[in-house]
């Protein structure tokens, strides 16, 4: 008898990826291959490896400019962000908020990402809870954004692609 798979490892609406995972003590870890590191495997966790590895695979991002999990300052109070993609002269280019499966993506969301943002100033903004994806570009001097069909591929800077 086949044994179901795990609740955390829904499908997403990105490529399967042969991620290292391993149960230990009843929790499950997935293995980050840019941290080097075992990590929980939770729902976020799980889209954020998704999205990281789109990124790199499909999109052109390079490994070294990716920073997952970056400490920021956010009205005195210290945050996280989940994705940082850095174009090939350290600028911020692509800021993601992952999200878990079961997390409508809303308003609420894209305020988080544009809290962030005001640090970061990051050409595109991404939120995506694995099975829907929302990606804007910024236009600073307008003060507007426009959303995109897809995402963007890697630029080697602030160029147009």
């Amino acid at each position: 008898m086949q044994q179901a798979p795990h609740p955390i490892l829904v499908p997403l609406n990105f490529p399967s990826y042969p991620f290292r995972l391993q149960e230990k003590e009843g929790k499950l870890y997935i293995f980050d291959e840019l941290r080097k590191k075992q990590l929980l495997c939770t729902p976020e966790e799980w889209v954020r490896q998704h999205l990281v590895q789109y990124m790199i695979s499909q999109k052109g991002y390079p490994r070294g400019l990716v920073r997952i999990e970056g400490g920021l300052s956010v009205n005195e109070r210290t945050r996280r962000s989940d994705v940082v993609f850095y174009d090939s002269h350290g600028k911020e280019q692509l800021l993601a908020e992952c999200k878990s499966p079961r997390v409508a993506i809303n308003d609420r969301v894209f305020a988080q990402i544009a809290m962030y943002n005001l640090q970061y100033r990051a050409r595109f903004l991404l939120v995506t809870n694995g099975l829907d994806h929302y990606c804007c570009e910024m236009d600073y001097q307008r003060h507007t954004y426009r959303f995109l069909d897809d995402i963007p591929p890697f630029v080697s800077a602030q160029g147009n692609f």
